[in-house]
């Protein structure tokens, strides 16, 4: 059996890392480095979890916090920092280019 006083240095010393995960997340202004970070922070909070006894609710943290919601975001840093898709149109004109081209009516 563990004794009490040892869980709840467990419990203060986990939420200390996810104090600091968090204040550390919302200083980063790079995104690709914040989602790094959110990714330590869905750790030290499934730590967290399993420190107050929470195992299942750890693992989805450790699913979702650690691994899809980084993953989100990088991708989505990606996307923004790459531009418009590949697969649209790029030769075609847009309607405001059509309307003022010259010789034509629209």
């Amino acid at each position: 059996m563990t004794s009490p006083g040892a869980v709840d240095f467990l419990v203060v010393a986990a939420l200390v890392l996810v104090t600091a995960a968090a204040t550390v997340a919302v200083l980063t202004r790079d995104p690709v480095r914040q989602s790094v970070v959110l990714a330590v922070l869905g750790v030290c909070l499934a730590l967290l979890f399993v420190a107050v006894q929470a195992p299942d609710v750890a693992l989805s943290q450790l699913a979702v916090g650690s691994a899809v919601t980084p993953l989100l975001i990088l991708l989505t840093v990606r996307k923004v920092r790459r531009g418009p898709s590949d697969g649209a149109q790029q030769g075609t004109p847009s309607r405001e280019d059509r309307k003022s081209a010259p010789g034509e009516q629209g």
